[in-house]
């Protein structure tokens, strides 16, 4: 079984998969959009990576505001993740994601990648980042 991670935007999507040990998480790709409302590619190319890393389960990134409200973005991520479980069936999993970017463009920084190629990798590092905690909370439960 693996898990797959998201990092849901309003034009793009991160996505990371564990291992199938589910110890560590990779990123995988970012999925671009054209227009927020046009998801029905970025639904299908999700559905490929589940099918073809037999994933079980997704992690979502829930972006709450930093005072720990929800605002808009939640929303909208509720909608994608309703929608995204409704054609595939798994259980999705909302996991804090405050500070996920920042943490991921750190990463990218000390590994060196340049600035100019880092928004490519943000997001799915940032998926990665968002399916890490959650791995790790559950390996703390086990």
């Amino acid at each position: 079984m693996r898990i797959m991670g998201l990092d849901y935007g309003t034009k793009t999507v991160g996505v990371a998969i564990s291992d199938d040990m589910m110890i560590t998480a990779q990123p995988v790709e970012t999925i671009v959009r054209e227009r927020a409302n046009k998801l029905r590619k970025t639904y299908q190319r999700i559905e490929e990576l589940i099918s073809q890393n037999d994933v079980e389960k997704i992690v979502i990134g829930k972006p709450l505001n930093m005072n720990g409200t929800e605002g808009e973005m939640v929303q909208l991520m509720r909608e994608f993740s309703q929608e995204l479980s409704r054609r595939t069936g798994l259980e999705i999993i909302e996991v804090d994601e405050r500070l996920t970017t920042s943490e991921a463009d750190r990463i990218l920084k000390e590994t060196g990648v340049a600035i100019s190629g880092r928004k490519e990798h943000i997001d799915k590092m940032a998926a990665a980042i968002i399916l890490q905690t959650y791995l790790d909370m559950n390996k703390e439960l086990k």
